[in-house]
């Protein structure tokens, strides 16, 4: 899913990165490499149940009132690839003063285990906690 400002990147912008590539051999790869049990992204656990994505990540992508884009490893502008390089994936980046920063690393996306709900609540922490 990729929701985007019309004019470009805007503050509070969160980027969504998948621990994994968008391409068919990438999917193919995921999924292959997720069956052997040696390949994991937390964040796709988050936003897809098996092939399809969540209801409820898309119910709670319009609760947060700001643009939300998701993107594969082999999907990453130069910028977003940046950000990753410094901080791993999968991750979610929030955009501050016009950078995007880390606001829920590989870990918290684990500890989520899946859940948009408990997703969400991590979420809303951060963002609380980076505005302060």
């Amino acid at each position: 899913m990729r929701q985007t400002h019309p004019t470009g990147p805007v503050d509070g912008e969160l980027v969504g990165v998948y621990h994994a590539e968008g391409s068919l051999l990438g999917e193919l790869r995921y999924a292959y490499g997720r069956l052997r049990g040696n390949t994991h992204c937390a964040l796709c656990d988050i936003t897809h149940a098996t092939v399809r994505r969540k209801p409820e990540w898309d119910a709670l992508v319009g609760r947060l009132e700001r643009p939300v884009r998701l993107v594969h490893l082999d999907e990453m502008d130069d910028e977003v690839t940046a950000a990753v390089a410094a901080s791993g994936s999968p991750v979610v980046l929030v955009r501050r003063g016009g950078t995007l920063v880390p606001a829920l690393g590989p870990a918290a996306l684990d500890d989520v285990a899946g859940s948009v709900t408990a997703f969400e609540t991590v979420l809303r922490q951060a963002l609380a906690d980076l505005d302060t």
